[in-house]
């Protein structure tokens, strides 16, 4: 009842009371703090204006746009942010908070999605932090890997001339800038941190803390060397993994249609192939290029296959019986079906190869036939699919690869294709190839989805080669039931990473570059066998944990592998081997942070926090490591963001002209009329009121509306700090149960959003946070307490305990909502405490805890009385809506019971222009009454009502009635305090005379 009645009432009543006292000196918190001068102008009588206790601060209400940055970077040094991490470090605390840092990639300038995700740990970093643990956050940078390598070396002229360690500089100093450039804008948006020891994974410690988790998975059988087919970037000439791709919509392929003529007709069907017509299978492919490497064609066994007679040419072909319409309809033939069979009685069959004579290829079973498209017969290149190879092991075919590594032919691919690109003219050479062996039947273009390098945006292949591969298979599900473990936000997010890993069998680790972490490996010269074990990947790890990984390329063999180590392996001489030429994986890198930054036996973080394109990356990666080298999960909660987008929705493009710089958010653009600055803290609430676990949209409308908010928080703050000047809470707090009734419901209130905020911050749930905080001000400060408290701030004696009381409470709110926003505003939070007039040489917010509301404040009866006074309010003033709410008396009548009772709590004489309820009320007088008076003028509007008391979980209940009279008051208004009290409008009402005695001269 109270929670669907409340807040119409409070927002209606607040609405009206404004309207009502607009005329006179109490004006709404955003308007009445601006100055002195303008609530003295508003008084009628200027003789009393200086016993007129109006708000002091000189907490501006907003900062022009252009002072903005300049206060915030000013709070920041004044209130030693650069040492706060520090500090928090070295206090005693209880426990320990550690959110682990995914490291960004050091290869461009910071964007908002760096934004977005930094500022989201930094909020929950410093709600842990005010709660007293001890945060342990290590910043951290992902370093090295071909994006960074290709934009570093494509500043220089002759690159392609370079050394590997002429290349390792370039693309280290590329890495570097690129780190302190972010580095710097993550302190500018007052992220907390120790920035001068954050971890990058060129560190020699980091890469040799890698190595030792390398060998630990290798030596548990985790990690081996293969070959088979791999994603292949050609325009990089390297490997990559699964992680490393993004796939491009609109691809156009050659697709191609052929026909494989039949050398050995399947036993089953020789009845219905007699070979007295030619009779081939019908294949399609959209990777002509692959075709010189087939070994065999594959169908589904248990789907049925049709064999047709062309009506033009009297060929028969065989394939799926459920797309014989279709491919004849994309030939433009006629089919004739001759006989349909299952794919099982195509066993034993063979065809001879379309381009390359005396070849055979063998049909085959295999359950990755689909029937959706093509003609339910796969053309099979084991050098070039992931299932092909599977078929080719299980059935010992040929696996050789006729492309080398940047995506050129090979010599064994034959004169007329060797050196020509498989994607560009090899694959027009091939098509040509299959034309002039009349085995083509169509080509035409087909639009689908591919794989792309992420970073160079070139079309990948799938190509065999040698690679070290991490056994998924044999760890997932390990991984899988670990997961289930973790506490994922949002749960949505658990599911997804749990797909992602069920369909990963294996994971590619070696790359073929040189700017990374060399797998510590060498091989024998003769026979290409690899040697490691415990003795040489010590040696290795002891090195590069002193040298760093430059070793690897700049020592000589013999100093890098032990004769011991040879020995052991049965090997002669050191020169014997040669080192091994492939660096790991950077998701290998970044996943293996854990076993360096995380502290203690556990090395277990409360909380990895990134975007979701980390569910297939730096999430599994790290689990993945974890679970092979430990058995268990670095990580206790994974919490999921989404990617920022244009405020349409759009992705950000500097061709649209969408891209927001977080820089120019800050500091404003060259244009201020444009692009104005707002400060880092608009940055900040732009986060916090987001939805983060969707698309988080921003622009310029998301951006001023996000100033607006924050201006609007300014004005309930001003309000608070102009009217606690004067009161020291450590001497002039008034107890909870002296208090007034309203100003007890207020601390009520206090400590259930307290409790609230609390419970938001523990889900990282920040737009909750911004939503509570935004209610609270709005409806119970500004739109409801504020209204109500100004007569006693205003007009009673400075030091009387019915001001202190309101005070008290004020000092209360305003240290509760400071605290509650602070994480999110850690700029407003200081400069409010900066602005409090009570506490001086203050340490600041975050130095001094969280939210401190007392359990005793919560008094859940208090708010049937304050709400029911609020029922009756609402009704009164919807009875003069748009007069002045003090030019009347308000009498209430309410039948004998409980609401009667509460009421009379409020005002116990019949008649009061000073009680508690008169002030709920906002009228100048209020009567109490059990029953309507007798001289009730005939033309009163009596307005009635009822009123749900609900006590005690529901064991007490009580609807009672009630009526309300408003009544013109005859007496003149108070040159004071502008209610209608006096006996005259020369003279002040009692209560102000009573003030003011002794301190104006009448």
């Amino acid at each position: 009842m109270i929670g669907a009645w409340r807040a119409p009432p409070l927002a209606r009543a607040g609405l009206r009371a404004r309207a009502a006292v607009a005329r006179g000196w109490a004006r709404s918190a955003a308007s009445e703090a601006d100055s002195r001068q303008a609530a003295a102008e508003s008084r009628q009588d200027s003789q009393y204006r200086d016993t007129v206790l109006v708000p002091r601060s000189r907490f501006p209400a907003q900062l022009p746009g252009r002072l903005q940055p300049e206060a915030e970077l000013e709070t920041q040094q004044k209130c030693g942010f650069s040492e706060l991490y520090s500090w928090q470090r070295q206090r005693k605390a209880k426990q320990e908070f550690c959110l682990h840092d995914g490291p960004p990639y050091a290869n461009g300038d910071p964007h908002v999605g760096h934004a977005l995700n930094k500022i989201l740990k930094d909020i929950t970093n410093r709600f842990y932090m005010m709660r007293g643990y001890k945060v342990h956050y290590v910043p951290g940078w992902d370093c090295h890997g071909l994006p960074i390598e290709l934009k570093a070396l494509s500043e220089v002229k002759g690159a392609e001339n370079l050394s590997p360690m002429e290349i390792r500089q370039k693309a280290r100093e590329f890495a570097e800038r690129a780190i302190e450039k972010q580095k710097s804008a993550f302190i500018r948006w007052g992220v907390m941190a120790d920035w001068a020891n954050c971890y990058c994974t060129f560190d020699p410690k980091y890469e040799a803390n890698q190595l030792r988790v390398f060998y630990k998975m290798y030596d548990k059988g985790f990690i081996y060397q293969d070959y088979k087919p791999v994603f292949w970037s050609p325009s990089a000439k390297t490997a990559l993994a699964e992680a490393e791709l993004e796939y491009n919509e609109q691809h156009v392929s050659r697709s191609v249609y052929m026909k494989f003529p039949l050398l050995k007709s399947p036993p089953k069907l020789t009845s219905v192939i007699d070979g007295s017509s030619p009779a081939s299978v019908l294949v399609w492919t959209t990777q002509p290029w692959t075709v010189p490497a087939n070994q065999a064609v594959c169908y589904m066994p248990d789907s049925a296959y049709s064999i047709v007679k062309c009506t033009t040419t009297g060929e028969h072909f065989i394939l799926a019986a459920d797309r014989v319409e279709s491919i004849a309809a994309v030939l433009d033939r006629q089919f004739e079906v001759m006989s349909t069979c299952k794919g099982v009685d195509l066993a034993d069959g063979s065809c001879a190869h379309p381009t390359i004579p005396g070849r055979v290829s063998p049909l085959l079973p295999a359950n990755h036939v689909t029937m959706a498209k093509g003609t339910g017969l796969v053309h099979t290149a084991p050098a070039h699919g992931m299932e092909d190879y599977s078929v080719a092991s299980h059935h010992q075919l040929p696996t050789d690869c006729l492309v080398d590594e940047g995506g050129f032919f090979t010599e064994a691919a034959g004169p007329e294709l060797q050196n020509k690109n498989v994607l560009e003219e090899g694959n027009e050479a091939v098509i040509q190839m299959l034309q002039a062996a009349g085995s083509l039947l169509k080509e035409e273009k087909y639009a689908h989805s591919y794989p792309y390098d992420w970073r160079t945006k070139k079309p990948m292949i799938i190509r065999a080669s040698k690679q070290w591969f991490v056994n998924t298979a044999n760890v997932k599900a390990t991984a899988q039931e670990v997961l289930k473990k973790v506490k994922v936000i949002p749960t949505s997010a658990a599911n997804r990473m749990l797909e992602m890993l069920d369909r990963r069998t294996f994971w590619c680790i070696s790359r073929q570059r040189c700017w990374g972490v060399p797998i510590p490996v060498f091989y024998q010269k003769n026979t290409g066998e690899c040697l490691i074990n415990s003795e040489t990947i010590t040696d290795v790890i002891k090195i590069v944990e002193q040298q760093g990984t430059d070793a690897w390329w700049t020592l000589p063999i013999e100093q890098l592998l032990s004769k011991e180590a040879v020995a052991k392996a049965g090997g002669h001489d050191v020169l014997d081997y040669v080192k091994g030429q492939d660096v790991l994986d950077i998701w290998f890198d970044s996943g293996t942070s854990w076993a360096h930054v995380l502290e203690g036996a556990e090395q277990r973080a409360d909380t990895y926090l990134e975007g979701k394109d980390q569910l297939g990356g730096w999430f599994q990666s790290s689990l993945l490591t974890s679970v092979a080298a430990r058995k268990k999960a670095p990580y206790k909660t994974l919490v999921v963001h989404g990617f920022t987008l244009g405020e349409k929705g759009e992705k950000m493009s500097k061709s649209i002209g969408n891209v927001v710089d977080p820089d120019v958010v800050i500091n404003g653009g060259e244009d201020h009329t444009k692009d104005p600055p707002y400060g880092a803290d608009v940055l900040r609430w732009w986060v916090a009121e987001s939805n983060v676990f969707t698309e988080v949209l921003i622009g310029p409308v998301v951006l001023n509306a996000a100033r607006d908010d924050i201006n609007k928080l300014r004005n309930t703050l001003r309000f608070m700090l102009g009217n606690v000047a004067g009161f020291n809470p450590e001497t002039d707090s008034i107890p909870a149960s002296e208090m007034y009734i309203v100003d007890q419901y207020m601390l009520h209130l206090l400590q259930d959003y307290g409790s609230k905020v609390t419970e938001a911050y523990k889900e990282y749930d920040y737009s909750k946070v911004v939503r509570l905080l935004q209610a609270f001000c709005s409806r119970n400060l500004s739109n409801f307490y504020f209204t109500i408290i100004k007569d006693r701030l205003y007009c009673e004696e400075e030091k009387d305990p019915k001001r202190r009381s309101c005070q008290t409470v004020l000092a209360q709110a305003l240290d509760i909502v400071v605290r509650s926003f602070a994480p999110i505003l850690p700029h407003l939070a200081e400069e409010v405490f900066q602005h409090l007039p009570y506490k001086k040489d203050s340490e600041g917010v975050f130095r001094t805890g969280w939210i401190n509301a007392s359990s005793a404040w919560k008094k859940p009866g208090i708010e049937e009385a304050i709400e029911g006074a609020c029922a009756m309010r609402d009704s009164f003033l919807g009875s003069i809506s748009g007069k002045n709410a003090l030019e009347y008396e308000v009498v209430i009548v309410i039948e004998p019971g409980l609401l009667f009772e509460l009421m009379e709590a409020l005002q116990a004489e019949e008649t009061s222009s000073v009680s508690q309820l008169n002030e709920i009320m906002m009228a100048s007088q209020t009567t109490l009454l059990s029953e309507l008076p007798k001289e009730t003028p005939a033309d009163a509007n009596i307005i009635k009502g009822t009123f749900l008391i609900n006590l005690e979980g529901g064991d007490i209940r009580e609807e009672s009635s009630y009526a309300v009279i408003a009544l013109p008051l005859a007496k003149a208004k108070c040159p004071r305090c502008r209610r209608y009290t006096s006996d005259s409008s020369s003279t002040p009402c009692p209560r102000c005379l009573k003030v003011i005695a002794g301190k104006v001269s009448t």
